[in-house]
């Protein structure tokens, strides 16, 4: 099952579209890409409120094609947008009742309850939408398209109204919701904090073209590509809870043959779960250092470099089960250690966060 699109679309001003890209028929595939790069105007054809060439199919559905074309009320598609447009004459309760009266689709059927408890909506119901934040308003959005009984969700940048301490309430609820729902979703955003944190894949757009696609560990961590020469640049491990420490409130995660030491979280052993570690909380050493306040001290291969300016070079670290880090260091440092690729080093990580 997998999401199969591709439009071609001339607007006014001279922009145009031209993409083409397939994902899976289940998580979440980011959008990403900078204002005007096209994230929106794909999402609208897929939904059907924008008229492209080209072909739709959504889990072996055709949703266009050269000879047919689903109205966008019969695509059932679940659409959040940037502003939560709730209906303000009616209550949390209403609005969510208008959209279990919508329902369309068959393939992910969440109950009027269950759609409350996933988004934490129980005390909000009798309020207004006036009433409530932003981020309380964006649940509500997000709950009213699950009850319509969407094949795919659609979230065009859902957080970027939200101020930092609003966004960071709502993406548990997120979180929830794509972890718990068997229903692809997806996301528009131009953040890449956000796409670490939620996405599996991501399709970067620019200029309307598809630059690249692919899991998300893989594409932030390529040098080629602008997620890596980002201030915040970082990377997404795959890991397993692999114990804790109550003296010290820590808890282990294993990458591979390697042991990472985090904060103590509430993960059951044996838990998948994701770390994110920023290229500019790791350095390089060429032995192993046991007087240091560093825990987690990994043997990797300098796979390959980049120099972002005159100053600093940026490197991807190979681990040995294929994952990568970055690592952002001086240009003096990189002469002084010799570093090149194929070399074994140590990467020192002074923070790793757990992100899923």
């Amino acid at each position: 099952m997998s999401i199969d699109v591709a439009f071609r679309l001339a607007q006014r001003g001279g922009f145009a579209l031209d993409v083409a890209f397939s994902a899976p028929g289940r998580g979440v595939t980011a959008l990403f890409g900078r204002s005007g790069s096209g994230k929106t105007t794909v999402l609208r054809c897929i939904a059907g409120l924008q008229r492209a060439q080209g072909r739709c199919e959504i889990n072996g559905e055709s949703w266009q094609s050269d000879d047919a074309w689903l109205a966008p009320h019969r695509r059932a598609t679940g659409y959040v947008f940037q502003e939560a447009s709730l209906f303000t004459h009616l209550s949390v309760r209403g609005n969510l009742t208008y959209g279990s009266k919508r329902r369309t689709g068959e393939a992910s059927r969440i109950s009027f309850d269950d759609a409350i408890g996933l988004l934490g909506l129980g005390a909000l119901l009798e309020r207004s939408p006036g009433s409530l934040s932003g981020g309380e308003r964006q649940r509500v959005a997000i709950a009213r398209a699950l009850l319509s009984g969407p094949r795919l969700l659609l979230m065009d940048e859902p957080l970027s109204a939200l101020d930092v301490d609003a966004k960071q309430k709502i993406l548990p609820y997120l979180e929830r919701v794509y972890n718990e729902l068997d229903l692809p979703v997806l996301y528009v955003t131009h953040d890449p904090q956000e796409v670490a944190r939620l996405a599996d894949r991501v399709v970067l757009l620019e200029q309307g073209q598809v630059r690249s696609s692919g899991p998300v560990a893989g594409v932030m961590t390529s040098l080629r590509l602008p997620f890596a020469g980002f201030d915040n640049a970082s990377a997404v491990l795959a890991g397993v809870v692999g114990g804790h420490d109550e003296t010290f409130h820590l808890t282990f995660v294993t990458c591979g043959g390697n042991r990472f030491v985090i904060p103590r979280e509430t993960l059951a052993v044996g838990a998948h779960t994701r770390l994110q570690v920023h290229a500019r909380d790791v350095s390089i050493t060429l032995n192993v250092h046991h007087d240091s306040s560093i825990s987690n001290i990994i043997p990797v291969v300098i796979a390959d470099t980049r120099d972002l300016d005159h100053g600093q070079v940026l490197l991807r670290l190979r681990l040995d089960d294929g994952q990568n880090l970055l690592a952002r260091i001086t240009r003096r440092s990189a002469i002084a250690l010799g570093i090149r690729e194929g070399m074994f080093v140590y990467a020192q990580i002074k923070g790793a966060a757990l992100i899923g």
